[in-house]
């Protein structure tokens, strides 16, 4: 059985169909893991939620930014920003559908020792503890209380972690350390005042995946969100985000079931697969 994890789609229904059918992709044998931003700039993003639903259990998708911002929209809270692309969802005769599956899908997820999340992981958390933070985040989404919560979403602040964070503070930086973190500085507070490579970074910031002390390093981490880093031949971690919505390609790396059992130092090299996109969008919007 082979493990497949795909970087960000964004509407993209024709590039995610043209990599499932470049992997020989089979709904009874193999899982596709998705790590965020399903939708928003692409063309097709309702015809990504069909697809992806259709595959029940065979896919399991997490929450990107544009993935929060799609509900933040569908409430009011948000306005579409100009170059949205949500129209055919929000207008779609099953968006209540696609709404209702969209905000029960996950911030964080694990199989074996390969830990999933959009954006990043605050260097201060172990893994148990990041699935556990990102569980805390999923309750509210699923619940009746996500109305509530989606005003008190957005802001950077406060942009360092501590446990004693409470209610709406202690939710907001688990979201934004999940579905929005590339840069924090030694201590792990976060900067997002920077979208580019690492190598266009302030001296005293750094890719989350480099903090001295991560706590994370005895896991493999596969994300999304940052089409302008560049990972080199890396085992521990893998960005999969290779800007298929503005003229990039759309990205997998396949790993068998069994491998997903092998420590960081055992395991073999991350396989990648990808297909061109035809999109072409600005790719730090």
């Amino acid at each position: 059985m082979a493990l497949y994890f795909i970087g960000d789609v964004q509407g993209c229904d024709e590039a995610l169909q043209r990599l499932l059918t470049h992997i020989a992709f089979s709904p009874s044998r193999d899982t596709l893991y998705l790590l965020g931003d399903l939708v928003n700039r692409g063309p097709h993003n309702a015809a990504v939620l069909r697809r992806l639903m259709g595959y029940g259990s065979s896919a399991q998708c997490l929450l990107g930014n544009h993935d929060l911002h799609a509900l933040a929209v569908s409430r009011g809270v948000r306005k579409p920003n100009l170059q949205d692309t949500l129209q055919d969802i929000l207008t779609a005769p099953d968006s209540t559908a696609l709404l209702h599956w969209l905000r029960h899908q996950h911030l964080a997820m694990q199989v074996g020792n390969v830990l999933m999340v959009h954006a990043g992981v605050l260097p201060q958390w172990t893994a148990p503890q990041t699935l556990a933070l990102a569980s805390e985040v999923e309750a509210v989404l699923r619940s009746d209380d996500w109305r509530h919560f989606m005003p008190q979403m957005y802001g950077g602040l406060p942009n360092v972690w501590r446990d004693d964070l409470e209610g709406a503070d202690r939710l907001r930086v688990i979201v934004n350390a999940l579905t929005r973190l590339r840069f924090c500085d030694a201590q792990g507070a976060m900067d997002f005042s920077v979208k580019e490579s690492a190598d266009k970074a302030p001296a005293h910031l750094m890719p989350w995946f480099d903090v001295p002390g991560r706590l994370t390093t005895d896991v493999r981490i596969a994300f999304g969100h940052w089409s302008t880093v560049h990972i080199q031949n890396r085992a521990d971690v893998v960005c999969l985000d290779d800007g298929c919505v503005w003229g990039g390609c759309l990205s997998a790396a396949k790993l068998e079931a069994s491998d997903t059992s092998l420590s960081v130092r055992d395991t073999p090299a991350w396989e990648r697969v990808s297909v061109r996109c035809p999109q072409t969008i600005d790719p730090l919007a």
